[in-house]
């Protein structure tokens, strides 16, 4: 591995780096990118060890925030029963999460920059053990939607906080592979939470479903609070990169083959080692504060989010896609219980838990498929002279949406004519897998492309991802009564298929895009 240095020439877009320097036809070197400083301080040089604890404990998190939103539909039969629960109330609850977790994110993210990252973890932790405690103890439906809305809050950072974390810890050619683990460690949640719930509930009432997460989510606490250390950097003035070039390889005509690795005023620059620059390690107190405070100002990151939207296609874009697989999702979601547990399917609360095993099998290949973006992007990288491009990231997207709208087809002309219920589980397995492969693409092109603006740029894609749940949700039965259920499908099928297209469109045209934007890339950046 070799450090590298940011591309700041006047003609290069936001997002083309020299990834990879090639010596020869066989051999090659990775540089880093972005490039760190010979600060022991910074995350980026962290051993491997502190950066696998910190990322394990922000996937902890993760993976309980997702059990704690996910888990409420397994026990459709025992709400109507023991709350009187009506299809309304089941919708519109849901929806409030959703909403919840669109606006959460707005509010507490800008906060990650003033006081540091682990604060917000463990705030949002304590409320979502708060709400634990509260749905064990609800009694009424409207008990019912309000802590549905506060738990969505409480949840709301539960993926922009982490896309934070992984730009503070690690670099460009990981970014496939991090995401992977975090889309899967949701899905995780997100599927297997259910099967563990319907025991629960066939075993000790719907009730300890939510107590047994008020256990989990107080563990979790205690973990972050005792060994997730602050990522927050602030570099120093006048701090200077690593030593960028590798040592000088020539071919065996005597030339230099680093001088034709990429595109001219995109070199790596060598920079001039300067002993004792920076401090020893900070201390364990420094590094497990409850507040890490900054002077950076906060108000800008409250609109930011939305401007950036509009100013960046691949901000939009991954918004767009990440919205419409949620969108999808939360209908299958949503519908399932409601006709599983209805003739001729009569499921239990368990066997209803228990379903969503094959939506996790689908998740679980489509996560194994994600490290070979990173080696494919690593490889184009090295045929392109070096020079990597955020387009080529895309290419997996398009076998992905295939998969996601196959897998939408299966799954809704299966439930309205009551196909045998493995017919209905391949099409969620299907769904799955396309889901991570098309996520995990969409987040990557988007940290690739503007690394700088991660923590604004998925507040906003997070909102419009949740804003997509909130319509769909609440649109959802009058939806199915005025076009019918096979026709609203059919429906879902041509948008997936359609917004599927969308990366055909940026790998042609998305760097011209790139271009376009990055002097307002640049302004964004430096304000």
């Amino acid at each position: 591995m070799v450090r590298g240095s940011n591309t700041d020439g006047v003609d290069t877009p936001p997002g083309t780096v020299l990834l990879s320097q090639v010596f020869t036809t066989r051999e090659s070197s990775t540089i880093l990118q972005p490039a760190p400083s010979d600060d022991p301080n910074e995350p980026l040089n962290w051993s491997k060890l502190r950066k696998g604890v910190n990322f394990t404990l922000a996937l902890f998190y993760v993976l309980f925030t997702f059990v704690l939103l996910d888990i409420q539909f397994v026990a459709y039969a025992e709400y109507v029963e023991d709350v009187g629960m009506t299809t309304f109330v089941y919708t519109t609850s849901i929806a409030l999460n959703y909403t919840g977790l669109a606006v959460g994110c707005v509010f507490f993210i800008p906060f990650t920059y003033r006081y540091g990252r682990r604060p917000v973890y463990l705030v949002s932790l304590a409320l979502q053990l708060a709400c634990a405690i509260w749905s064990a103890r609800v009694t009424t439906n409207g008990e019912l939607m309000a802590s549905n809305l506060v738990m969505g809050l409480a949840g709301a950072i539960s993926e922009t906080i982490v896309q934070v974390t992984i730009a503070d810890l690690f670099f460009t050619h990981q970014y496939a592979t991090v995401n992977g683990l975090f889309l899967g460690t949701q899905a995780t949640g997100a599927y297997l939470g259910p099967v563990a719930a319907g025991y629960v509930i066939d075993s000790q009432g719907w009730r300890w479903m939510w107590w047994w997460c008020t256990i989990f989510l107080s563990v979790t606490f205690l973990l972050v609070l005792f060994f997730f250390e602050e990522t927050t950097y602030t570099p120093l003035i006048g701090s200077l990169p690593g030593n960028c070039e590798p040592e000088a390889t020539m071919t065996g005509d005597g030339s230099n083959p680093k001088k034709d690795t990429a595109e001219e005023g995109l070199q790596p620059v060598a920079s001039i080692s300067v002993p004792n620059l920076y401090p020893a390690r900070r201390p364990l107190r420094e590094r497990f504060a409850l507040v890490t405070k900054t002077p950076a100002p906060i108000s800008q990151h409250f609109y930011r989010p939305f401007i950036l939207l509009v100013m960046f296609p691949g901000m939009a874009y991954t918004a767009i896609t990440y919205g419409s697989l949620l969108a999808w999702f939360a209908i299958m979601n949503t519908l399932a219980p409601q006709h599983l547990s209805a003739p001729p399917y009569n499921f239990s609360a368990s066997a209803l838990g228990l379903f969503n095993v094959a939506p996790f099998i689908g998740s679980v290949v489509g996560m194994a498929i994600t490290p070979l973006n990173d080696w494919i992007i690593l490889h184009l990288a090295r045929r392109n002279n070096g020079l990597y491009e955020p387009e080529m990231r895309l290419y997996p997207a398009i076998p992905g949406a295939l998969l996601t709208t196959g897998g939408i087809a299966m799954f809704g002309f299966g439930l309205c004519h009551n196909a045998p219920w493995p017919v209905v589980a391949v099409g969620l397995a299907i769904n799955g897998a396309g889901f991570m492969v098309c996520g995990d693409v969409a987040i990557s092109y988007a940290i690739d492309s503007y690394k700088d603006a991660v923590g604004d740029g998925f507040v906003g894609v997070v909102f419009v991802r949740n804003v997509f749940s909130v319509v769909v949700l609440f649109s959802l039965v009058p939806w199915i009564k005025g076009m019918g259920l096979q026709n609203m499908f059919i429906l879902c099928v041509v948008l997936s298929l359609v917004l599927g297209t969308i990366p055909v469109f940026l790998i042609f045209w998305g760097k011209d895009a790139r271009r376009f934007t990055a002097d307002r890339y640049r302004h964004y950046v430096l304000h």
